[in-house]
């Protein structure tokens, strides 16, 4: 599978220094739920308490906790906050975009914690929200 960066552009896999072959996706299909998902992590950043966001960075900045941790921790965070949302949307994707929306405060709070941050969010994402960013894209 291709990546798609951040800039829009999808990251090049290479096997043996060969390009590996990735089956086509369609991008414009991808925009769109980006876009989507934007819009809805607009509506949720102002529904996220500086209370929870500052929780969080503490345990973040906490150097003895390991990213398992934190990755628990942020899990319950997010399907704390989600609980609290409108039941119109589907579950899984306001923990996504609760998620990412997470990561932008405490990155703009602190951005040294980028990596870190980042790490975590993909880690969270990637164990509990898997197959539903696959079903999205494929769909």
């Amino acid at each position: 599978e291709s990546e798609l960066q951040c800039d829009g552009n999808r990251s090049g896999h290479l096997q043996n220094g060969e390009p590996e072959f990735v089956a086509p996706v369609d991008e414009e299909v991808i925009r769109l739920i980006a876009a989507h998902l934007a819009e809805i992590g607009d509506k949720l950043d102002k529904d996220v308490q500086a209370k929870v966001v500052n929780d969080l960075l503490q345990h973040f900045l906490n150097q003895n906790l390991s990213e398992e941790e934190i990755t628990r921790h942020m899990s319950r965070v997010v399907r704390e906050l989600a609980q609290a949302m409108p039941a119109d949307m589907e579950q899984e994707k306001v923990m996504l975009v609760l998620t990412m929306v997470l990561t932008k405060k405490i990155v703009n709070t602190v951005p040294s914690l980028l990596r870190r941050v980042f790490s975590t969010a993909v880690n969270f994402i990637s164990q509990q929200l898997h197959n539903y960013v696959v079903e999205m894209v494929s769909a």
